[in-house]
Parts: C-alpha cells; sequence; structure tokens
C-alpha cells in the first residue's frame, strides 16, 4: 500500500528582496518525520517559498518515490501555481516551478492552500533559519544601514483604483465574481473618467485591471486618458461571494443566518461557500510581491475591488485580518501604497481618496 505524506512549507524575506530563508516538514498520520530549514541569502518572498516546497518535496521522495504527497501551503500564488490554475509570468518562478515539478511524479502530488495560522510550523523553521543566519549583536548595525538605503530609494509606487459605480452599489449588494458582473452605471462612468484624468495627471508607468466588466470598463478610461494599456490579470478580481452574489447584508442574515454570523465571527469562514478574507489576503499578498519584483521603482495603477483593497490596506499595515471588517472603500477612490523594494518596507500612503467628478 503507498504511503501518505503531507508536506508543509513556507518562506519569507526580511525585506523583498532581503535576507530569505524556508522551512518545510514532512509527516505521516500526524507524525513528524522531517524538518527542514535553511538559509538562502539575499532572495525574495517568492524564492523563498518556492525553495521550501522544493526541500520538502525531495525529503518526501527520499523517503519513498512511490508516495501520495499533499502538499499545504499558505501561500495561495505557488498553490495555484504548482497546481496549473494560474500562469507563471515571472522567469525565475518558472525555473523554481519546474524544478519542484520534477522531483516526484506530479500524479501524486495534490496541493491546499491553509491559512496562515494553520502553517506555524513551517513558518516557525523559516524564522529560526533566519535568526540564526543574523547574530543579535549585528542586526542594530544592518537595520542603520537598511534605513540609510530605504532613505534614498525610489519606491514602487502603486495606486489601487476601486471601479465605478454599478446597479447593485447604491444598495450595498454583494456583487463579486459571479455570472451577474454589471456594467457601470451613468454615474459610474462619470466617477471612471474623473478618477482616470486624476491617473493620468500622476503618469502611471504601469495600468493593470481586474477583467471583471465593471473594472475593466474603468480602466479603459484611465488608459485612454493616460496613453498606458492595459495589463489584465485575475489575481484582482473581487473576492467570491458565492451564493451571497446579488444579495443585501439585510438578504443574506435572513435567508442565511448561520453563515452570516460565521463570517463576520472568523476571516477564514468562505462567505456564501464562496472566498475568504484569509484567502484573499493571501492571494492580494502574492499580488504585490510580484508587481514590486516585476516593476521596481514604477508607478503602478491597479483597477480592482472594494474587498481587495481593504485587503491591500491590511497587508500595508500589517494589521489583522479582522480589521478588513471596519474599512470601506469608494466608488473610482485611490488607495496608495509604497513599498522599497531593496527592503519590502511598505507604507499606506492614503485611503479611499476621492476623485471628484467635473
Amino acid at each position: 500500500m503507498a504511503r501518505d505524506f503531507v508536506v508543509t512549507a513556507d518562506g519569507g524575506s526580511r525585506g523583498n528582496p532581503g535576507p530569505a530563508a524556508y522551512g518545510a516538514t514532512v509527516s505521516e498520520n500526524g507524525v513528524v518525520l522531517a524538518e527542514l530549514y535553511d538559509l538562502l541569502g539575499i532572495t525574495t518572498n517568492n524564492v523563498a517559498e518556492y525553495s521550501g516546497l522544493i526541500a520538502g518535496l525531495r525529503k518526501a521522495h527520499e523517503l519513498d518515490p512511490r508516495a501520495n504527497i499533499h502538499v499545504k501551503m499558505d501561500s495561495k500564488l505557488v498553490v495555484e501555481q504548482m497546481s496549473g490554475r494560474w500562469q507563471i509570468k515571472h522567469p525565475d518562478m518558472r525555473e523554481l516551478a519546474s524544478q519542484a515539478r520534477s522531483i516526484h511524479p506530479m500524479q501524486l502530488i495534490t496541493f491546499q492552500w491553509i491559512p496562515r495560522e494553520e502553517n506555524s510550523h513551517a513558518d516557525r523553521l523559516a524564522n529560526k533559519a533566519l535568526d540564526a543566519g543574523a547574530p543579535s549583536a549585528i542586526k542594530p548595525i544592518l537595520n542603520r544601514l537598511t534605513e540609510r538605503l530605504v532613505a534614498a530609494e525610489v519606491p514602487t509606487t502603486i495606486w489601487f483604483v476601486r471601479h465605478g459605480e454599478t446597479t447593485l452599489t447604491p444598495t450595498r449588494r454583494f456583487s463579486g465574481v459571479g455570472p451577474m458582473n454589471p456594467a457601470l452605471t451613468e454615474v459610474g462612468v462619470a466617477q471612471a473618467q474623473a478618477v482616470a484624468k486624476e491617473i493620468a495627471a500622476r503618469e502611471p508607468d504601469v495600468l493593470i485591471a481586474s477583467p471583471i466588466q465593471r473594472t475593466t470598463q474603468t480602466a479603459e478610461e484611465i488608459s485612454a486618458s493616460s496613453g498606458v494599456e492595459i495589463n489584465f490579470d485575475d489575481i484582482w478580481v473581487e473576492c467570491d461571494f458565492g451564493y451571497w452574489e446579488g444579495l443585501t447584508p439585510t438578504e443574506v442574515k435572513e435567508k442565511y443566518p448561520e453563515d452570516w454570523k460565521s463570517w463576520l465571527s472568523s476571516p477564514s469562514h468562505r462567505p456564501g461557500d464562496g472566498e475568504s478574507y484569509a484567502e484573499v489576503y493571501s492571494r492580494i499578498e502574492a499580488g504585490i510581491n510580484d508587481l514590486v519584483e516585476r516593476y521596481p521603482h514604477k508607478k503602478i495603477c491597479v483597477v480592482t475591488h472594494n474587498i481587495v483593497i481593504r485587503a491591500i490596506a491590511a497587508y500595508a499595515m500589517e494589521a489583522s485580518l479582522v480589521s478588513m471588517y471596519h474599512v470601506d472603500i469608494l466608488p473610482c477612490s485611490i488607495t496608495t501604497v509604497a513599498i522599497w523594494p531593496s527592503d519590502g518596507l511598505r507604507a499606506l500612503k492614503s485611503l479611499s481618496e476621492r476623485a471628484v467628478a467635473t
């Protein structure tokens, strides 16, 4: 009978790029068979995460080359790319994914995203490697050097623009990625034109949009004003609200009271059996890391959605995911995040800044 292994893996850099390490475990029937961790030098979060996966797969294959392997990671990017559902655009990531696929028969491997708190063992191992690699006596010196570099460095600036009003916006109906896919109203078009003028005046280098109709229409106005071509990317789509789609909060509370209570009490709950806030956060974290790696020091406009921008605000401030329930983003407002590529330092510079139609 084939053995069944569970591999958990994680990785991170203190700065993006910065000093990096990975951690991984291999277990069978709840018993940990191997703990793996190591320093990687200066690299990015995504490279560190893939390195943890590769280390875990290699150890599992060494233990039994015919075993079934169930991989659990809190990196939405790695899980979706290795599952074949997301494209791998960065050449370094393509090379690492190719390495991972060559280790063990892929038909024997499954991948599962898990919330960060469920991946604490691998995360702890990665931090153990990082802590061991930088003696405490020199950390203050490294921190001062980093501060000097950051002060002189041009950050990557990202303007996150929520789409304009749709027919569902005034009544606050849940509007995710479902089949309704509403278009902008006349008010929404005017909002998009106003924000387009504002973004064009800021002279963006890159324009990216969620491919849903309302974000596409908003991005088209920005493209027309700025002259920058739109790049569409599924990673910026709205939260999936499942069977809540099109309902008001009052209707959800009446029809699905237990579902509603569970959603309000836990960012890991999937509303309407759709996508949890924790999953949205993991997705946008991967997306932001990718933007900083691909477009360092550039000015980027991303046209996206309410819940996505709430997650971005939490990410920028390293706030609890519960904070996502206490933020609301106006249609066609601008939320600005600056990220310093050499250090990974990030700053929320504006939140839901309104461009007024004239």
